[in-house]
């Protein structure tokens, strides 16, 4: 927001001091960044100011054979089948809930989105007896279904924003000119869409990466995480390796934030089309 040419020097001056708490609040939150990533350079044993060296050991240790990169291996498994699995069914329970219009359908969305609402604690415990009777326990099949769960409401929420603005009478034109409801999903709705799937999908990578709770009640120490094995070096041996992953995934995260804004760009670009 600009201030304007016209404004008084009181609203100037209000103008200025929002300008400044909202870059102290800021600072605030991302000061934890700064502290962590100087920390992975460390050449030292223990995570200590000021630093005893520069050096890129913890580095290398972590990118060499061992459970570090075991654990980054079964997230790359975990992560992206259950975002695919997320973007597929959040995306067509979301199309599904705006083109329908029947009784409980506020209640059914809501029970889409309730894994962003109910405490993860309670929605890994019954994850948790419910995988023990079917048998998905201690598997990576089990481990996939429940970081799906956890992705869906992302997909559903995008997709369903995305659809808001959508001129449902393209697909009643694509069907009078003859086309399968298939290839009208395909050929119309699915280039418009693309957009909020995939800022889901992110998101749903986003969770699925990071998420520790879950994974302690489903995975076996063969599916060991990532965020579990940083938990786990937390808790036995705090070694700067961990400030060393910790910096990896605030790029990674950088990352998949400049990849959404992006996207949401180019959404507005898509809308604003004539």
């Amino acid at each position: 927001m600009a201030l304007p040419p016209y404004a008084s020097p009181v609203e100037k001056l209000w103008f200025w001091i929002f300008r400044g708490s909202c870059g102290l609040v800021l600072l605030f939150l991302i000061a934890p960044v700064f502290v962590i990533i100087p920390l992975s350079f460390s050449s030292g044993s223990f995570l200590t100011y000021p630093l005893p060296g520069f050096s890129l050991r913890w580095y290398e240790e972590i990118f060499s054979d061992g459970p570090w990169m075991e654990s980054l291996k079964n997230s790359l498994i975990v992560a992206p089948l259950a975002t695919l699995l997320a973007m597929t069914f959040g995306t067509l329970a979301a199309v599904g809930l705006n083109r329908a219009d029947f009784p409980g359908k506020g209640l059914i969305l809501a029970l889409l989105i309730s894994p962003m609402v109910v405490p993860l604690v309670i929605v890994a415990v019954g994850m948790y007896f419910f995988f023990a009777q079917v048998g998905l326990l201690n598997s990576y099949t089990g481990l996939v279904l429940a970081h799906t769960v956890l992705g869906v409401p992302f997909v559903v929420i995008t997709v369903n924003a995305t659809l808001q603005g959508f001129d449902f009478n393209q697909m009643r034109a694509g069907a009078s000119l003859g086309a399968s409801p298939v290839r009208v999903f395909f050929t119309v709705v699915l280039p418009q869409i693309v957009p909020g799937m995939v800022s889901g999908g992110l998101f749903a990578f986003a969770t699925s990466f990071d998420e520790v709770v879950v994974a302690l009640f489903i995975a076996s120490p063969t599916e060991r995480t990532l965020p579990i094995q940083m938990f786990s070096g937390i808790r036995e041996n705090i070694s700067p390796a961990i400030a060393a992953m910790a910096t990896i995934l605030i790029l990674l995260s950088t990352l998949l934030l400049i990849t959404m804004e992006f996207l949401r760009r180019r959404s507005e670009r898509l809308k604003a089309a004539p």
